[in-house]
């Protein structure tokens, strides 16, 4: 094998891709090994988690038997991944796909597609499927059936359709082999799961079908981005990757397909991003709003509607893919990314109050309400009922955006995030859209403003400070300049959006904050937050300056287009991956920039 980079087994998370069908994801390695796929869906427990464990959390390793470089793209328009190995003997491609549902989102059936092309000259191939089920916890059985190697753990399965790829090995661990292609030849190996039901397996052609049919769905809708600018490349790519985080049965989104990647290495801030949040949710349905995707916003808001029904009128933080409010964390006795513990599923911020989701939420509705001129009956009343909430609690302590672990505080930008929400739901009550309660919606927001300027600004500091127990810069506070909580040249909008470029940030990447969150350790630059920088320099007038930085803030996506949650200065990632709320950010950036370039 080659030196592919990995340390102590473990690859640097810069050196994943990640491909899904709708329903759950896997991460790619470049020297080909599969270490991430949770079945049968995103929030499910592992199959195969090297990522988590590189001793015991199993793998699907596919690579040559010489030493190799490497090159890897996403086949154009779609999240089919493409890698083309190149060793002393001859060069041959990996096509990886996690194939789409023949005809429903519903189907209980997940297909793994691994299909290797020889390309020029002669490339010998080893490959092991090693599936470790219950993230590793759980016993695997590994027998024949109909001459095929199936792999077991209570009523989960996997079996493993394989053509031209060599003789089978099954043995306690796993089952593997290996194989040699020349110019020109194929080998097909399908990896097919089945939940609580018996596995149907088809034939080479049926799965050749399927990885062609997958194409051909990532390109058709990719087609439909309605962007045309100086970042079109990035915004596709951004765009592939949400969609890919999509739960389509439900038309929920995860934060990212991982958990417990550390946001440093060895630290115990590992949390678990397989779950919506509102704010997140709200944040896609703006993009995809921007990008034209008006059908793909409306599911997304149906979804909202559906998951906070039996929380509304408050709006709880996070939720399962099935809507369902049951997050609680735990811990497992897994090894950690790179020694990184604890690992953790579930998330305990489920608990918390955040009450800036409220003001992303009602952006959100809005947008939706601009673009598409109209709300659902039920959707009228439920807004209005929120908006009262929000009248009712804004002047509580919450958790911030950062849902942080130390006591609840008044939060700048929380309160903030509580004004817009209900100025847009006077806006929307301008528009005859939500029942009229303007006068109490209106009183309560220009009581929310002399809160935030009397209490959230630092006469010294000269800026807006993270909360009004600490007098410190947050970088969350670019997002007043991105809601337009203030004029553009709001002089305390612009000082701050400045102290946070000068204290906060290190050339193009933005921490959070600096201060104290209850938490031991340190944590890497937040990319969503340099993503918002550029936002705020376009909003406030410095296209220029924003557009140098959106060209240095591109240059650090992995080899094909990914982001992590963050990234240390050297440019390690760091965090859950790919993260949906960097793409989120980049697109709204990139927006926000033409936009206020054409204003020019």
């Amino acid at each position: 094998m080659s030196d592919d980079g990995r340390v102590n087994g473990y690859a640097p998370i810069r050196d994943y891709a990640v491909i899904g069908d709708g329903r759950t994801a896997a991460l790619v390695a470049r020297d080909g090994s599969i270490d991430w796929l949770c079945l049968p869906n995103v929030d499910s427990p592992s199959v195969f988690g090297r990522l988590l464990d590189a001793e015991q959390g199993g793998a699907f390793t596919l690579a040559p038997e010489e030493p190799f470089a490497v090159e890897r793209r996403y086949a154009e328009g779609t999240n089919v991944l493409e890698t083309t190995f190149r060793t002393a003997s001859g060069v041959a491609r990996v096509t990886d796909a996690l194939a789409v549902a023949d005809r429903t989102w519903l189907s209980p059936l997940r297909e793994l597609v691994r299909r290797v092309e020889g390309l020029a000259g002669r490339v010998a191939f080893a490959w092991r499927v090693e599936p470790r089920f219950g993230y590793a916890g759980g016993k695997t059985r590994i027998e024949r059936r109909a001459g095929r190697p199936v792999a077991l753990s209570g009523r989960e399965a996997v079996a493993l359709g394989a053509w031209g790829a060599g003789e089978v090995e099954v043995d306690r661990g796993g089952f593997g082999g290996r194989f040699e292609l020349a110019a020109g030849e194929t080998a097909l190996l399908d990896l097919d799961a089945a939940s609580r039901q018996p596995l149907v397996l088809g034939a080479r052609d049926d799965t050749e079908r399927r990885l062609a049919r997958t194409v051909q769905f990532w390109r058709d809708w990719s087609a439909r981005v309605a962007y045309d600018g100086p970042w079109k490349g990035e915004i596709v790519r951004s765009a592939l990757a949400l969609k890919l985080l999509v739960f389509t049965p439900s038309g929920a989104i995860v934060a990212a397909p991982t958990t417990s990647l550390p946001e440093w290495i060895g630290g115990e801030r590992n949390w678990d991003y397989r779950y919506t949040w509102i704010r997140d949710a709200a944040y896609t349905v703006t993009t995809l709003l921007q990008l034209g995707f008006e059908s793909e916003a409306e599911a997304f808001l149906w979804w909202l509607g559906h998951a906070t029904a039996q929380s509304r009128p408050e709006l709880k933080v996070l939720y399962r893919v099935d809507g369902d409010l049951h997050t609680g964390e735990e811990e497992l006795e897994l090894a950690g990314y790179r020694g990184s513990r604890p690992v953790r599923v579930g998330n305990g911020a489920a608990a918390q109050t955040q009450l800036d989701v409220y003001g992303a939420w009602f952006e959100s509705i809005w947008l939706y309400a601009q673009h598409c001129g109209e709300l659902r009956a039920a959707s009228r009343r439920d807004v209005g009922s929120i908006a009262d909430w929000v009248c009712e609690h804004w002047r509580e302590r919450d958790a911030g955006i950062w849902e942080v672990r130390s006591a609840p505080a008044h939060f700048v930008q929380s309160k903030a995030m509580c004004w817009v929400a209900l100025d847009r739901a006077c806006k929307l009550a301008d528009r005859g859209l939500v029942p009229d309660r303007r006068r109490r919606w209106r009183a309560e927001a220009d009581a929310i403003r002399a809160f935030v300027d009397a209490e959230g600004w630092d006469d010294e500091r000269g800026t807006y400070v993270r909360a009004t127990s600490l007098r410190e810069l947050d970088a969350s506070l670019l997002t007043l300049a991105l809601f337009e909580y203030s004029r553009s040249d709001d002089a305390r909008l612009v000082a701050t959006v400045d102290a946070v470029r000068r204290e906060l940030a290190e050339g193009p990447l933005v921490c959070r904050y600096r201060g104290e969150d209850g938490l031991d350790g340190n944590e890497g630059f937040f990319l969503p937050c340099s993503f918002w920088l550029v936002g705020a320099l376009a909003k406030t007038g410095r296209v220029d300056e924003a557009a140098a930085l959106m060209g240095d803030l591109v240059s650090l996506a992995n080899d094909v287009g990914l982001y992590s949650e963050e990234m240390a200065a050297d440019g390690t990632f760091l965090g859950n991956f790919p993260q949906a709320l960097v793409h989120l950010a980049l697109v709204t950036a990139a927006v926000a920039l033409e936009r206020a370039d054409a204003g020019r």
